[in-house]
């Protein structure tokens, strides 16, 4: 089976900006993974007509494989931590590396935080359909983090979108949230990045403009 190669996340963004528009989600709050997931957010949240934000959620990386995710840690201000068990059991990752990489991980939210939000008011959640947008799921970890973080933001319903997501993660994922819309879920994922043509790191600089330009009028921070 063929899969299609977007050229970009902004690409990737206005298709599924199209695919999530056709479930006409109730009051729909758009929030973006760090940071690729932001940029398809944008186009998630333009095409809504919606507001923007952000999750605050880092990788927690296996010892000596960075790329391999053994949890997520999400918000510094109250720091939760997801685990992928079958990671750290395959990687024999220790209570002790966890505890370290998560401290390390927290510091960069704190960094992230100034550096994105500064004084940007953040988006009401509470009683909205909250829609988490990445630029791909692999193992899902960092998504998992994002759902119980928004859980306790009392949503009325919590929907994950994404232009491609390996089938398995995808399926697992539909149990912990009302909906998912995923353009594209092969059996095989391999690294997201084959599915963009252009998958270049996006800077904080990028990142803050970003949230900028999307904050209401009326409440953007000078």
């Amino acid at each position: 089976m063929s899969y299609r190669r977007y050229q970009d996340r902004r690409e990737a963004g206005r298709l599924l900006a199209e695919a999530v528009a056709g479930r006409r989600f109730a009051d729909p709050v758009v929030l973006g993974l760090p940071r690729g997931g932001v940029v398809v957010a944008a186009e998630v949240a333009a095409r809504l007509g919606a507001p923007l934000d952000i999750v605050l959620v880092r990788k927690l990386g296996a010892p000596y494989q960075p790329e391999l995710a053994v949890g997520a840690v999400i918000d510094g201000g109250e720091p939760e931590v997801v685990l992928n068990d079958d990671v750290v059991r395959a990687t024999d990752t220790s209570p002790d590396y966890i505890q370290r990489e998560t401290a390390r991980q927290v510091a960069v939210i704190e960094e992230r935080r100034r550096l994105w939000l500064a004084d940007r008011p953040r988006a009401a959640i509470a009683g909205k359909t909250a829609i988490v947008v990445d630029d791909g799921i692999a193992t899902g970890a960092t998504v998992r983090a994002a759902l119980r973080w928004l859980k306790r933001r009392h949503p009325k319903a919590v929907v994950i979108a994404t232009p491609v997501a390996a089938e398995d993660t995808i399926e697992a994922l539909r149990a912990e949230a009302d909906d998912v819309v995923c353009l594209q879920s092969p059996v095989s994922l391999g690294a997201i990045g084959f599915f963009y043509r252009d998958f270049r790191q996006i800077a904080d600089d990028e990142v803050t403009a970003i949230l900028r330009d999307a904050a209401p009028k009326e409440v953007r921070p000078k």
